[in-house]
């Protein structure tokens, strides 16, 4: 428990005194604040001198115990009484007391006043607490100007700098209040604002002249007084709101917030609202208030109809000054509110029956489009329409979706109708909204309508009623041999059709069908053996059609289950065997495979034929169970071969059959392990030693002969190398290239120096250049290489052959052009072995006859002329 008891008037503060039940011992007290402290006695006092701007303190004292650590905490209220006003003039009958603050008429301050007693010694009184400095804020100056004036006693004695420091001073922003350091008057500087900063809190310094403190610092608190300098603004210029149609009076809107940056303690930030207009003013001009406090929006009238008004604009004024319209400032906002659409309209239809036509056995088929009307807000659930079939379709052949765009019904088909069943449907359909009718709305009468429906005939295919058919028979049936009907039936009961039958699907092309009455017979002998049978079964399928316009037709499948009979004789397995050749070492183990199933398969009976008697003198069987049996050696030696045993073998139908299969049994020498030696292998298989000496014989003269064929191969390269080209290279015509397209130039490609590409008359020019420089498009001066004379032999080698050993030649040849990979067209080299062909001329003897030029037809016309009439001339 905490109480506060009054410290019997000391001013140094108060004392708390603390009960519990164990006792006050070892308990501590603590504050929540730095400025004050409690002693261990419970004495609540001040750290330091402080200035409490508010009118009341709230502190919160915690007792504890360091032994158990718990915690008690309880509020202490400070009420801060107001000091009285000193104006320097003493009150009628009262002396002025020597301990007593008292600001003079010039505003000077003497915050560190000291007395001497009467003994000559000097006490230091407990330091004044300064009242607050008030400022007006927006003060017009003129600037600096004064607040008030510091002074200690002890200028009198020496010389003392006063100071100031903190926010406003020395701190951000600077510079807003300063000292005259001398004087001790302090100054605002500029024009203050208090919704910038509405108080400061400074400290006054006194020291002399070398810095020493001569007074302790002292607070000063500055207030800026607030004026009525800023209007109401609201937080939103538009405000949005919304209220549902047909609501109450005093139905809450909306809340519209307007702030002033003034002090909201006085008039002047005190703001009141107030609605200026209303557009539109229907059904009332007063639909809203406001509340002048809060700023709620609420309605005041009832009538509110979205259907005719669905949106008011409202025009809210803020005013400060409690609203005085006067004194006061003030702002605009609008706000917007929306009427709220709620369901008081029921969906109507526009017409009380509906009409439609569908053909039979068709589905998702949109039948008739039903229209309503809904004056509430399109596309909202009170406006969208669900639709509902309330009678007149038990089978539910017939659904009614909504159209998200037009709002209509569709009446659809999602069960197909028969003509046959139902020739029209009477529909009694309701509509209704999505979101339930507000209260007190009653459904309308139109809110129901009729919908009649026509179905319309259509031919439809003909079907089977058993689709896959089954029926059982024993395989082997005849040829011709009468199965089933598979007949089919014509839905269309009000059309007199004929209905015709064919197959679709044989795939063994066992089966026929009438085309008139579907009776079904067999074209060939149904073997359930056949690759066509699955698990027993054979499918086909069959069409039935009519004759309607257009025509019809359906399909049906006959499963045809087979029943085996015993028609297949077992077959031996396996083919082949191996066996040594003496008994004892190993055995062959026999079974058979019967294509037929049960009971016409095993259990079998092997046995060995009694012709020819060799087969019972050699070999042995030994029965293992009903599918398997051993085939051995009778005799204690058989010479290595191959042996065709045959084997009868007899299933377990009735009746039964058998087969005498052939076994072939490779009789063979053996290792200790039972195996078949390679050398024995090849005994068996029917080679004796000498057909053996045979095959290696012939393989070594085949590899002999492609040896020598590899040889001579290699020896015929080789001549081809050394073998020289049997004509001239001068002579081969395979070494000419002959052109006969080239053409010159135009005229433009004729203006160029010939005597570039001239042989020089001399060498002059050539002989005359410094050594290694010479033209690229001259022929070296020297002798011309000698080329070695080709014999006239044969050459049994090809083209390529001749220019390779040209082209070696040339490469080793330095005078040989290109001289420099440029080539000279006009040089012909010095001479022609030829001679000059103006040296041939006509022979003047009578000695050769040229008649034969006239046989050899028109273009030897003119030698024949000129050589074969020559008397005549």
């Amino acid at each position: 428990m905490l109480s506060i008891l009054d410290s019997g008037g000391t001013p140094c503060g108060f004392r708390v005194k603390f009960n519990n039940c164990a006792g006050n011992k070892g308990v501590r007290y603590d504050t929540n604040s730095p400025d004050f402290k409690v002693r261990a006695d419970g004495t609540l006092y001040a750290a330091h001198h402080l200035q409490v701007p508010s009118k009341q303190l709230i502190l919160v004292v915690t007792a504890w115990d360091p032994q158990t650590l718990a915690r008690w905490e309880a509020m202490v209220r400070f009420l801060v009484a107001e000091k009285s006003q000193h104006n320097g003039h003493k009150p009628k009958g009262r002396k002025a007391l020597p301990g007593e603050l008292v600001q003079q008429q010039s505003d000077t301050l003497l915050p560190w006043r000291q007395h001497q007693s009467a003994n000559g010694l000097r006490r230091q009184k407990r330091d004044w607490v300064i009242p607050p400095i008030n400022v007006p804020e927006n003060s017009r100056g003129p600037f600096p100007q004064q607040l008030v004036r510091i002074r200690s006693d002890k200028d009198k004695e020496i010389h003392i700098r006063y100071s100031i420091t903190g926010v406003g001073a020395d701190q951000p922003p600077m510079e807003v209040f300063n000292i005259d350091p001398v004087s001790g008057r302090m100054y605002v500087t500029r024009p203050m604002d208090r919704e910038e900063r509405a108080s400061y809190h400074l400290r006054a310094h006194a020291v002399d002249m070398n810095g020493n403190k001569v007074e302790n610092p002292i607070d000063l608190y500055i207030y800026v007084i607030d004026m009525n300098d800023n209007r109401p603004e609201f937080i939103n210029q538009v405000y949005n709101g919304s209220v549902d149609e047909g609501s109450k009076p005093g139905t809450y809107v909306m809340t519209v917030t307007a702030n002033d940056a003034d002090d909201g303690t006085t008039a002047n930030g005190m703001v009141r609202y107030r609605i200026v207009t209303q557009t539109p003013q229907s059904p009332s001009q007063n639909m809203f208030t406001i509340n002048s406090e809060t700023g709620d929006i609420v309605t005041v009238a009832a009538g509110l109809d979205r259907e005719k008004v669905q949106q008011y604009i409202v025009i809210v004024q803020a005013t400060d000054m409690e609203g005085n319209l006067n004194y006061g400032l003030s702002n605009t906002a609008t706000a917007i509110i929306t009427v709220t659409d709620v369901n008081d309209n029921p969906p109507e239809f526009t017409t009380s029956t509906y009409s439609g036509e569908v053909p039979e056995n068709r589905v998702e088929v949109v039948v008739a489009n039903l229209t309503v009307m809904d004056r509430d807000q399109p596309h909202s659930p009170n406006w969208n329409a669900i639709y509902r079939i309330i009678s007149g379709d038990p089978s539910g052949h017939f659904t009614i979706r909504t159209d998200p765009v037009t709002n209509e019904g569709m009446v659809t088909v999602v069960k197909a109708v028969d003509y046959e069943m139902n020739r029209a449907f009477m529909l009694t359909v309701m509509v209704s909204n999505q979101a339930p009718l507000a209260s007190g709305i009653q459904m309308s009468f139109q809110s129901t309508a009729g919908v009649t429906i026509s179905v319309t005939d259509v031919n439809e295919a003909p079907y089977f009623p058993t689709n896959h058919k089954l029926i059982r028979l024993e395989e082997g049936v005849p040829t011709g041999t009468v199965l089933t009907t598979f007949s089919a039936v014509d839905p269309d009961r009000f059309m007199q059709q004929a209905v015709r039958y064919s197959k679709l699907s044989d795939p063994a092309n066992w089966l026929n069908i009438n085309a008139t009455n579907g009776q079904i017979t067999t074209a060939a002998v149904l073997d359930r053996e056949s690759d066509y049978i699955k698990n027993n079964v054979y499918e086909a399928t069959f069409l039935a059609a009519d004759n309607g316009i257009p025509p019809a037709s359906g399909t049906g499948t006959l499963q045809i289950y087979l029943i085996d009979i015993n028609d297949n004789a077992p077959e031996l397995l396996p083919k082949e065997a191996q066996i040594c050749e003496k008994p004892n070492l190993n055995v062959i183990n026999i079974t058979a495979a019967d294509a037929d199933i049960d009971p016409n398969v095993g259990p079998f009976v092997f046995e060995l034929p009694s012709v020819p008697s060799a087969v019972r003198k050699n070999w042995t069987i030994t029965r293992l169970n009903g599918d398997y049996a051993q085939l051995s050696l009778r005799i204690m030696y058989l010479e290595a071969g191959v042996y065709d045993v045959p084997i009868i073998v007899t299933d377990s139908g009735n009746p039964p059959l058998y087969n005498t299969s052939v076994i072939k049994v490779k009789v063979c020498p053996c290792d200790e392990n039972g195996d078949c030696t390679t050398i024995g292998a090849v005994a068996a298989a029917g080679l004796g030693t000498g057909a053996i000496i045979a095959i290696l014989i012939c393989i070594i003269i085949l590899l002999t002969m492609v040896l020598l064929f590899v040889v001579w191969m290699k020896r015929r390269e080789k001549e081809r190398h050394t073998k020289q080209l049997l004509i001239d290279p001068e002579d081969d015509v395979r070494d000419n290239i002959l052109k006969y397209d080239e053409e010159g130039g135009g005229e433009e490609d004729q203006d160029y120096d010939l005597s570039q590409l001239q042989q020089p008359e001399t060498m002059d020019h050539v002989l005359n250049k410094t050594p290694g420089v010479r033209r690229v498009d001259e022929r070296p001066i020297g002798a011309e290489p000698q080329y070695p004379i080709r014999p006239v032999i044969p050459h049994p080698g090809d083209i390529g052959d001749f220019i390779n050993e040209g082209l070696r030649a040339a490469d080793n040849d330095p005078t040989a052009p290109p001289y420099d990979s440029l080539l000279v067209f006009d040089y012909e080299g010095s001479g022609s072995t030829a001679g000059s062909v103006s040296s041939l001329n006509s022979s003047s003897s009578g000695d050769q006859d040229y008649d034969y030029l006239n046989d050899w037809g028109p273009r030897f016309k003119k030698l024949a002329d000129m050589y074969g009439g020559g008397e005549e001339d």
